[in-house]
């Protein structure tokens, strides 16, 4: 049985021991070749999907702006030099430019999360409900479309293109919710960072290849190409993921019975049973809940900053051409799924073999994962026309980032595995907000692109990440519940 103290917010007293004990009453199922991570190999494909087809338009818009008026550079109005690039090929350049103003661009590159913010507590509802597989499924084939006709919205208007965005969004919505539900059919407690770092790994992925491949795309064609060649990549993936994925083992035909049964048996005493009742009021109510909402809210300033902006602060800062920006800017997420890989792996070996309360490790992991990107942040600001040393604190910034995936980023699962895809709607509800309005709020504060308006950004973006980081660790928690598996107790578990 599951250790909880009769307290819903109470210190509880950690059992990653009792973890081991309930998993090794089963024979293990190896990890090579196994449904389990051959989901969290499809699911990062997925996320990768995902975030390609939200940053692209970071980069594509660079190229999309007629402010120069001149050929070979966009970045000749740079604070810092110019950096020399090679001369852009000659080629058929039919891609409309548009005379769209930096609160314009703010309202553009922000619109995708006035949608995304809509189907946060809907997708959790909803997979958990009809089954997390085709929601996400479905999710992601609807951006991929709205992406592929968003060179059409862009010819024929600011306003339909905020509005394509709009709709992405809300297709994009439901895919981290519908995960989270299906992980908490899928892994096992002491494989969780592990799992949902390979899975959530494709969201910086997806970030580090599109923003350099954008950036070539845009060099070599034009702008429009891009919005093609990632949309096609989600028609791909939607075709691999309806028929090789499965929402829970019980109804996954090729899984071996090994695998089922050691996945079940570690869950067993995690799951409510009772099917389709949510305790709304204690959710609420639950202040670990709300300790990874504000944290949630708090990371997600600065990182949704630096990727609606961080190629416009290359160009515009910086002085980079479209060809480098992409690459440039793809290095702090490079760093950033270095970390989030290597913080799940140490994650779980902590728990696991050295039997450090899950508690202690989520919150000794959200701390760094956010003072951390706060301070070099911050440090940015300062380099002046230091390239190497801008670059190199953005990428320190965004990489010790990556420490958080196994902090307050996947705590969902170790309160209330019944629930995870419910409460990771309602955290992410509240963490879309910064994506809606932090692109709005630094394009109006860097009116004339001074570094100076820029480290007004860089402190607001800092401060919010503090703030969240002392949240998360007076009030976070590390096990299960007791509104979360109380019904299962109701029927003599």
């Amino acid at each position: 049985m599951v250790e909880y103290v009769s307290d819903t917010d109470g210190d509880e007293q950690e059992t990653p021991l009792l973890h081991r004990r309930q998993e090794d009453r089963v024979q293990r199922a190896p990890a090579c070749c196994s449904s389990r991570y051959s989901l969290a190999l499809l699911s990062c494909f997925g996320f990768f999907v995902v975030y390609s087809l939200r940053v692209n338009l970071s980069v594509a818009m660079v190229d999309m702006l007629n402010t120069t008026h001149q050929s070979g550079t966009n970045h000749s109005m740079s604070v810092c030099p110019a950096h020399a690039s090679p001369v852009r090929p000659k080629h058929n350049h039919t891609a409309r430019l548009y005379d769209w103003d930096s609160q314009t661009q703010g309202w553009i590159l922000g619109s995708f999360f006035y949608g995304y913010i809509l189907t946060q507590i809907p997708g959790g509802y909803l997979a958990s409900r009809y089954g997390p597989k085709w929601l996400m499924g479905f999710g992601i084939l609807g951006t991929a479309v709205f992406t592929l006709v968003t060179p059409v919205a862009a010819d024929l208007g600011a306003g339909y293109l905020i509005a394509v965005r709009v709709l992405e969004g809300i297709g994009e919505g439901v895919t981290f919710p519908a995960m989270y539900t299906m992980w908490a059919a899928w892994a096992p407690p002491l494989e969780r960072s592990r799992l949902l770092t390979i899975s959530y790994i494709g969201a910086q992925l997806g970030t580090v290849i599109s923003l350099p491949l954008s950036g070539e795309i845009c060099f070599y064609l034009d702008w429009t190409y891009v919005f093609y060649f990632f949309g096609a990549i989600g028609l791909v993936w939607f075709v691999l993921w309806a028929f090789l994925v499965f929402d829970s083992p019980n109804t996954h035909p090729r899984i071996s019975e090994r695998e089922k049964n050691y996945i079940t048996a570690s869950l067993k005493n995690e799951l409510s049973t009772s099917k389709g009742v949510i305790p709304w009021g204690a959710i609420a109510t639950s202040r670990p809940l709300w300790a990874i909402v504000v944290a949630h809210f708090s990371y997600n300033w600065t990182f949704y900053t630096l990727l609606t902006l961080l190629p416009t602060y290359m160009n515009d800062i910086l002085g980079f051409s479209i060809q480098q920006n992409g690459m440039l800017s793809a290095l702090p997420y490079l760093g950033c799924a270095v970390c989030a890989v290597v913080s799940g792996q140490l994650a779980d070996y902590l728990r696991e073999s050295l039997l450090y309360p899950t508690v202690i490790v989520r919150k000794a992991f959200s701390l760094v994962g956010m003072i951390g990107p706060a301070v070099f942040l911050v440090a940015a600001g300062y380099t002046g026309c230091n390239y190497t040393l801008a670059l190199t604190f953005l990428t320190i910034s965004s990489s010790l980032g990556g420490v958080s995936a196994s902090g307050f980023n996947i705590n969902h699962l170790d309160i209330a595995p019944s629930y995870a895809g419910i409460l990771l709607g309602i955290t992410n509800t509240f963490a879309t907000i910064p994506g809606m309005v932090g692109p709005v709020i630094a394009r109006a504060l860097t009116k004339h692109n001074t570094i100076e308006e820029w480290q007004v950004v860089f402190y607001i973006a800092a401060a919010i990440n503090l703030f969240g980081a002392s949240v998360y660790t007076v009030f976070g928690r590390g096990t299960v519940q007791p509104w979360a598996i109380q019904a299962s107790y109701s029927h003599g578990d």
